[in-house]
Order: structure tokens, then sequence, then C-alpha cells
């Protein structure tokens, strides 16, 4: 079945149709194709999307500039939530040296607090001194 292609006066807006060459007045054998309604330009942002989708930002408004210490010594400069100077990763315990990992777990280990004596001064303060100031004359 051959068909015609037909476009109707309307200016921006006109629909084009996709019509039979050969139909009947009321009938039509090929269902109507608007090109309207496929996407030509980018949709108008008014009021109403605010309320449909959520607002386009970062989950954290303020990232802050921080220096993170790599395990192997190395730094790089990163974006990070809070405002630290320094991050440092976490080292591996099971790629270091023997040797290195006893000294890393003697300066964790809990060390036994230094008794200290308690200095005793001597007190010479006198309330006698001062009674002056709450008596009245």
């Amino acid at each position: 079945m051959a068909s015609v292609l037909l476009k109707l006066s309307g200016g921006p807006n006109a629909v084009t149709r996709l019509r039979p060459l050969f139909s009947c007045p009321g009938r039509s054998l090929v269902p109507e194709v608007q090109t309207n309604h496929f996407h030509a330009h980018a949709p108008l942002l008014n009021s109403n999307r605010s309320s449909v989708v959520r607002c386009g930002r970062q989950k954290y408004e303020r990232l802050y500039p921080v220096m993170l210490v790599r395990p192997d010594g190395s730094t790089i400069n990163i974006r990070y939530k809070e405002p630290k100077r320094i991050l440092q990763m976490p080292i591996n315990v099971a790629t270091l040296s023997e040797e290195e990992r006893r000294s890393r777990l003697k300066k964790k280990e809990v060390k036994a607090p230094k008794s200290q004596t308690a200095e005793v001064q001597e007190d010479d303060f006198s309330a006698e001194h001062y009674s002056h100031l709450w008596k009245k004359k």
C-alpha cells in the first residue's frame, strides 16, 4: 500500500502525519504518527521541575583540601568532608618485615606508668591576712 506524507500548516508546532494514498474519508488504514511528540529540543526547566527531582548538588556542600599520606609514604592532595590537614592511610602489617612488625608492636604495648612521688608543698596561706576585705568599718 502506498502512502503519502502530508504536512499540515500551523507554524513550528505543525503535526506531520502519515496517511495512506487510497483511504476512505472516515477511516485510516495506517495509524497516524505525530512527530511533535519526539524530543527535538531540550526540556524547559521551570519551577515544576524542582518538586519532582532532587537538587543537583553534591552530598556534602563543602569539601576541604586535605593531604593524603599513602602507606608507602607518597602524598596526594584530595578533597575531604572534614577540615583536616593530613589523612594517613593504615599500613598493612602483613607486608612489613619481621623487624618492622616487632618495632611497631613494641610502640603499641601498654607501658606501666612510672610511679610519681607527689610533691607536697607547704601552705602559708592565712585568712586573717585578708580579713579586712570582708569586715565592715
